[in-house]
């Protein structure tokens, strides 16, 4: 993969990324914390990583370690709940960053122990896309769990800066262009992983923590849970469909269709899921 493809594959990642935060902002947590996960700095990633990757199993090892990461990321936003209520009341900025250096640390551990244990499992035999649909499964609990009690979702009552959509996106590209990188030196698992760096989730908390205050991301979590999955199921899905063509219009056209069918699967029938618990929370 040469430099001007890693490069184009950040920048379309880092203008996906800063939809994001624009989608919660103007939505509100529940439509905008399920809308802003659909597929988006993962198709730029899976397709630098099928060209960056030496072989085939490269790519689809890199693309099955996608759904364990997702529930890192599940557990890291879980965090973005749990770790503010144990922080003292310190000076806003001082708690923020207290929270932001704990959630990205234990994301660290995390995904450590992950990658340790994705290949012990194929070491004992297990194939990798068997084990991408196992923690996918397992990523689609976490998610009903933690929605299963409604959590109030309100929109923003202020602009996110364009200051830090950029830093956004920056951040964003730069966890993309790093994930196609390692794909190409021949780490799958890392490049996987760092694919689904939480820079997305950790800036999207971050923006709107400073602009919103604390309700709406805490409302914006569960569904940010649940909604997330479908990147997991588009992975797998890339995994099993590159293969089977040849040409950059195949690509392209397996690429839209997992788009597809991921977000039909998991992000329409999660909004509807949530839709109907909020609908029913209303008329209690």
């Amino acid at each position: 993969m040469t430099i001007v493809g890693i490069l184009i594959s950040a920048l379309v990642a880092g203008v996906a990324a800063i939809l994001v935060t624009v989608a919660i902002e103007r939505w509100g947590g529940l439509h905008g914390g399920v809308l802003a996960t659909v597929p988006s700095t993962i198709v730029p990633a899976a397709i630098g990583i099928w060209y960056a990757a030496a072989t085939i199993a490269e790519f689809q090892m890199a693309m099955a370690i996608v759904p364990l990461g997702l529930v890192v990321n599940a557990l890291f936003l879980l965090l973005w709940r749990v770790i503010p209520d144990k922080i003292p009341e310190w000076r806003f900025g001082y708690r923020l960053v207290a929270i932001t250096a704990i959630t990205l640390a234990s994301w660290g551990v995390l995904a450590s122990v992950g990658i340790l244990s994705f290949e012990w499992n194929i070491n004992l035999g297990l194939a990798p896309l068997m084990i991408g649909i196992g923690w996918l499964l397992i990523g689609l609990i976490l998610g009903f769990v933690a929605t299963h009690e409604h959590q109030p979702a309100p929109r923003g009552a202020k602009k996110v800066t364009y200051v830090t959509l950029l830093s956004r996106g920056i951040a964003a590209a730069a966890s993309i262009g790093i994930s196609v990188w390692l794909a190409g030196i021949g780490a799958p698992l890392i490049s996987g992983i760092m694919s689904i760096f939480p820079a997305i989730f950790t800036t999207s908390m971050v923006a709107l923590w400073l602009a919103q205050g604390e309700a709406v991301p805490a409302g914006a979590i569960g569904p940010m849970m649940f909604g997330s999955q479908s990147v997991s199921l588009y992975a797998l899905l890339v995994a099993i469909f590159y293969p089977m063509v040849s040409t950059t219009i195949g690509l392209i056209f397996v690429s839209i269709l997992g788009w597809i069918l991921s977000v039909s699967f998991i992000n329409v029938t999660v909004w509807f899921y949530l839709k109907s618990k909020a609908n029913a929370e209303q008329v209690d």
